[in-house]
């Protein structure tokens, strides 16, 4: 794949890089220069507190009690 540097420095990833690695705008990048000048990108994971509000509320609340009793089940 190709992409292109513009005139600010800019590199555009194509779209089947972003889909792949799950990439949208303002997600941020680790870039590392390896041997023989080879360019490594690296996504950086979220932070947890960047996934409050994701999900909707529980139509009811569960219990603590509750909770361990499907993590039990799920390691069975």
């Amino acid at each position: 794949m190709i992409a292109s540097l513009s005139s600010k420095g800019q590199l555009t990833l194509p779209v089947e890089i972003r889909r792949t690695l799950h990439l949208h705008a303002g997600d941020r990048l680790d870039i590392v220069l390896g041997e023989n000048n080879r360019v490594e990108l690296i996504p950086l994971s979220r932070s947890v507190k960047d996934l409050k509000g994701m999900l909707p509320k529980p139509l009811q609340p569960i219990s603590l009690k509750e909770m361990d009793r499907a993590i039990q089940g799920a390691s069975e």
